[in-house]
């Protein structure tokens, strides 16, 4: 192959600069220094930096009191009995504290950079090496440096009220964990024990599987081979609107899927937990209780969006990959005189996390 040659390539190298011609040779980069400082206002006038002072302060104790009304906003507004205003009234006085502690902190840490502390331009030489003890005490100096241009250590009540501001933060979101911890009721004994809460649900014999959330009853001859349905308790559309509603749903909800009989793999125990390949496992993650509901039809898979734990629904629906523990619960099922599906107990164990099984 034959490159062609630039045309100008000879004319380029024969170049010469005339002699009377003026060739410009480019400068090297100049440094083009630190502009001249300009003075703040609260450099020049010390009432308006004693202002800017007190208004910083001022900022870190109205993030305390923030964080404190947050604190408070927890107890004035419980959520206990599930309703919708409740929750809301809760979810927006506390987020409207945590928001202003937070809010109140960062303006207030701002407006001390930008007018109380030394705003001074200053060039830092560099050295190639490091370590030595010249270099140790040159960085302990601009520690202190550092410290008395900020006013750090010599503005105590700025300082303070910035920790305290910072500490306060911290609490409402230690005081929302309360929410986590069990408690006891004098109406309802098992109230502090999880475990007696989620082995019981309101699927009993004879309660007829229905669609969610629709509760329409579900026939056998109507599921589908590979087909997966979200199943509630037909009884659950009675509670409808009502308190204890969300909570007996979420103990309860149901996914059905249908296999050819022979690809199940079932314990002799429960043999007579499915109908004619028909299976139903509880959608409550055994890891930290997301709702199971994404199904693999070839691979029989019951997938968590949350943490990726798998279940083999032809065995047992057992973890074969992620973070859970344990099988998902299965409801053991059965077919009425009209062909309509329905449970033959509730689970014989309990279902959703099995951190609750942990001492």
């Amino acid at each position: 192959m034959t490159l062609e040659k630039d045309p100008l390539e000879h004319e380029r190298a024969s170049w010469k600069p005339s002699p009377g011609l003026a060739v410009a040779v480019p400068d090297p980069v100049r440094d083009p220094e630190l502009p001249p400082h300009r003075a703040r206002i609260t450099d020049k006038d010390p009432a308006a930096m004693t202002r800017a002072v007190r208004t910083v302060y001022t900022l870190f104790y109205l993030s305390v009191a923030a964080s404190i009304w947050a604190i408070a906003a927890y107890f004035l507004f419980p959520i206990e009995n599930g309703s919708v205003v409740a929750i809301r009234d809760n979810n927006l006085f506390i987020g409207l504290g945590i928001a202003l502690a937070l809010l109140a902190i960062g303006i207030g840490a701002i407006h001390w950079s930008k007018a109380i502390m030394s705003d001074k331009e200053f060039v830092e030489p560099r050295h190639a090496t490091r370590g030595r003890d010249s270099t140790r005490l040159a960085a302990a100096q601009a520690f202190a440096v550092a410290n008395e241009e900020s006013g750090f250590g010599r503005r105590a009540l700025v300082r303070n009220s910035m920790i305290a501001a910072v500490v306060a933060s911290l609490a409402p979101g230690i005081v929302l964990f309360r929410g986590l911890a069990p408690f006891d009721s004098p109406l309802e004994p098992d109230a502090g024990n999880p475990v007696a809460l989620l082995s019981r649900t309101m699927w009993k014999e004879g309660t007829r599987l229905a669609h969610d959330p629709e509760g329409t009853p579900i026939r056998a001859a109507d599921v589908t081979l590979g087909s997966a349905v979200h199943v509630i308790p037909e009884d659950l559309a009675d509670l409808s609107h009502t308190e204890g509603y969300l909570e007996e749903k979420a103990k309860a909800i149901v996914l059905l899927m249908r296999l050819l009989p022979e690809q199940l793999i079932e314990q002799p125990d429960k043999k007579d937990w499915s109908y004619d390949g028909i299976v139903a496992y509880s959608k409550v993650c055994t890891h930290v209780g997301c709702p199971v509901a994404l199904y693999e039809q070839q691979t029989h898979h019951l997938l968590c969006p949350c943490h990726q734990s798998q279940f083999d629904v032809t065995n047992g629906a057992a973890v074969i990959f992620g973070p859970a523990a344990r099988p998902l619960p299965q409801l053991p099922i059965m077919v009425d005189d009209e062909g309509y599906l329905v449970a033959r107990s509730d689970f014989t164990e309990p279902v959703g996390p099995s951190f609750w099984e942990r001492h």
